[in-house]
């Protein structure tokens, strides 16, 4: 793992960002982790992963994309962090109440798992996002089925809100399928 490098995005890295988007959608579980298909976006142009990856790349000031790479140059990982301010919606269409950060796109090749590459990614995440941005309290969502991914949220530090929120409804009108808010607070410095 020492190898890797885990950094910020440039603007001029879309290609490679679009690679490993399109690498994450195609992942056995990546129904449970995106809201994204992968015919959705292989099918977006370059316009759309070039103005993408800008508004995350280093020196942004409201997201930050965040990659693992590997000596010979490959993504092998990366997630997003974004800002949400107070006074706008998210994409559940909820209000923001107050200034926070919002994991998205966590994704790491599998054979890197479990190395303790994602523990890195995510502390660059917390990182950025306490210094950076200066946020107090970061979030991310995960499907209730997704128990790799919350066994792994909580061991980073992660822990449920106990907000929730529905996916979409079954074909009787009931919630079918349920979001779980898991967040961490920025811990205080004397």
């Amino acid at each position: 793992m020492s190898s890797f490098v885990v950094r910020s995005v440039r603007a001029d890295e879309w290609r490679a960002a679009k690679a490993l988007r399109l690498a994450a959608l195609r992942d056995p579980v990546a129904h449970l982790a995106f809201l994204e298909t992968y015919e959705e976006a292989v099918g977006r142009p370059d316009s759309f992963w070039q103005e993408r990856v800008k508004q995350a790349a280093e020196g942004a000031a409201g997201a930050q994309q965040i990659i693992a790479e590997g000596p010979d140059g490959e993504w092998v990982g990366g997630l997003v962090v974004l800002v949400e301010e107070p006074g706008t919606t998210d994409w559940t269409g909820a209000a923001v109440e107050r200034r926070q950060g919002h994991v998205v796109g966590v994704f790491m090749l599998p054979e890197h798992r479990g190395c303790g590459l994602t523990d890195v990614l995510f502390d660059a995440a917390l990182e950025w996002a306490w210094e950076a941005a200066g946020v107090e309290r970061v979030r991310l969502i995960v499907h209730q089925d997704n128990v790799r991914a919350q066994r792994f949220y909580r061991r980073v530090g992660f822990v449920p809100s106990g907000v929730t929120m529905p996916l979409g409804e079954g074909s009787d009108g009931s919630e079918s399928e349920m979001e779980l808010e898991f967040v961490v607070e920025r811990e205080s410095h004397p």
